[in-house]
């Protein structure tokens, strides 16, 4: 059988989640080779994601290796996947998703988010928002780099605790340091938040695209995060910007839970709604995102542009 080369970032989560492939395709009698590439959003650390452009920042080299020929796979974390693909690729599988919700860690065994003066650390705009909205007296900071970069800077004292997605700190096996889990009914993640994407050409030989789909996607995530894409791509915001979605999926109703809040945490728009026809999962995002945006959501994004084009 033909050798599955996988290009992943290098980060030790990176790896992890291009090794959970490797073994999945392995115990199908594939063969596997990791192919480390480094990412516009490796290089640049020194600056926020919105500030360098967030746009595939974390996807754009391993597509173009992926045209090349020098990979045959590209593995992301779901979430940082840009809202649109080039027509050329496609998103082949999901991985089953990990619990979804955000977490604070801290090696401090008594920190307390009700502590006056407390530094939280995060790399993204919608917690950082979040976290203005219901923790007004902490004070936000940034974290770029990879986990391990993070939680050096987190025991140096860099920060009180950090904000990150349990998927990651629970795959690196820092659960011990876990102090809070943020409930996602309030802290709703990002679109695609504790899945494993598996990126190819759209021209891959249709017969091992089909295989490597039957070895590697989960039907029940594919379907949720599909749906969350979509409302993401009519957000029209891309990965940057404070939206957050979470499709669920439970007795034969698909639910999407989507919305946007201001960059300072004030303004909050929240749209629920589901459907039982699962051929209507695209039209669902898009109904929920257009919900949002009607209801204040596009004057919140032109607010965010505003701000960003006078940063």
């Amino acid at each position: 059988m033909k050798n599955i080369r996988i290009g992943t970032r290098g980060s030790r989560l990176a790896l992890w989640q291009a090794n959970h492939v490797a073994a999945c395709l392995e115990r199908e009698q594939y063969t596997t080779e990791i192919v480390i590439i480094t990412t516009t959003g490796d290089m640049v650390l020194d600056r926020s994601l919105a500030k360098i452009g967030s746009k595939g920042v974390f996807t754009i080299e391993l597509e173009e290796s992926l045209r090349s020929g020098h990979i045959d796979i590209a593995v992301h974390s779901a979430k940082d996947v840009q809202s649109s693909i080039p027509q050329d690729l496609e998103l082949l599988a999901f991985m089953e998703r990990e619990v979804v919700n955000d977490v604070l860690v801290s090696y401090d065994p008594d920190f307390s988010l009700d502590k006056p003066g407390i530094v939280l650390g995060t790399s993204s705009t919608r917690r950082r928002a979040m976290l203005q909205r219901y923790y007004p007296a902490a004070t936000t900071a940034e974290a770029r780099g990879n986990l391990q970069t993070r939680l050096r800077k987190l025991e140096e004292g860099q920060y009180d605790a950090l904000v990150l997605a349990y998927a990651g700190v629970h795959r690196m096996e820092y659960d011990a340091l876990i102090r809070y889990m943020l409930p996602e009914t309030k802290f709703v993640p990002a679109t695609g938040q504790g899945s494993v994407a598996i990126e190819c050409v759209r021209s891959l030989e249709p017969a091992l695209k089909a295989s490597l789909q039957r070895i590697l996607d989960h039907p029940t995530t594919h379907l949720c995060v599909q749906t969350e894409r979509a409302f993401l791509r009519t957000m029209e915001g891309g990965c940057s910007i404070p939206s957050f979605a979470l499709a669920t999926y439970n007795d034969a109703v698909l639910q999407l839970h989507g919305g946007l809040i201001s960059l300072d945490g004030e303004e909050y728009v929240e749209e629920i709604q589901a459907t039982t026809d699962l051929s209507q999962i695209e039209a669902l995002g898009v109904r929920v995102a257009e919900a949002v945006l009607q209801r204040g959501g596009r004057q919140i994004l032109d607010e965010i542009r505003s701000h960003r084009t006078e940063a």
